[in-house]
């Protein structure tokens, strides 16, 4: 989901040097993996409300002001400090829409993954020998996995989100909540065991739970 660090580098060294373009280049090209994260993060209710593109155009506003500091001490890794930005305009939106979305926004983590992720999620949480592997099958079990990841505690169900929709690596995911790396990879191994049992329950013989 996010651009190669080491040529990121090569543009944050160019960027301390005042080499011309390389902020604008910096900033672009992680334009992109800002909006998936919007697009995947914004409730889908506030969505009908707020265009993405504002959200973005506002994140990257922000990143530009703030770019300055983050070069002269950086406190993480780009990516990670450019995916908080974005969090916290995320944020910023649930809670100033939050009677008008379709549904509660109190959970200030974000909202469940949109469907084409639950369905490449399903095709690795789902044995591929699984017999009713028809689009509409997938479709529903998508469904049903976006359901159960609601259902998780909240920092399981964010491990979940950040690790494999955002493909965060267990280091950042551990950097970003406050957590130490065993924890994390704990949490996020306990939530993967729930989220196949769930699914093993509402589809029996769709995982290879007990193989």
């Amino acid at each position: 989901m996010w651009p190669e660090s080491q040529e990121t580098q090569e543009l944050i060294v160019q960027a301390r040097s005042d080499q011309a373009g390389a902020v604008d280049q910096l900033l672009e090209r992680h334009r992109a993996s800002v909006k998936r994260l919007i697009q995947l993060r914004l409730d889908h209710g506030i969505r009908r409300r707020v265009d993405v593109s504002d959200v973005l155009q506002e994140v990257m506003l922000e990143a530009s002001r703030r770019l300055s500091d983050y070069l002269a001490s950086p406190p993480m890794s780009f990516h990670l400090w450019l995916r908080q930005i974005a969090m916290d305009r995320i944020i910023d939106a649930h809670r100033r829409h939050r009677g008008s979305a379709k549904r509660s926004v109190d959970r200030e983590q974000a909202a469940t993954p949109a469907e084409p992720s639950a369905l490449d999620w399903v095709q690795q949480l789902a044995d591929p020998r699984y017999t009713p592997a028809t689009a509409a099958a997938r479709r529903e079990m998508a469904k049903c996995v976006e359901e159960m990841i609601s259902q998780l505690p909240d920092q399981d169900a964010e491990i979940l989100v950040m690790r494999h929709f955002e493909q965060l690596t267990n280091q950042e995911v551990a950097q970003s909540l406050g957590l130490s790396e065993p924890a994390a990879s704990m949490r996020y191994l306990r939530a993967i065991r729930r989220l196949r049992e769930a699914l093993e329950s509402a589809f029996p013989g769709s995982t290879n739970e007990g193989a």
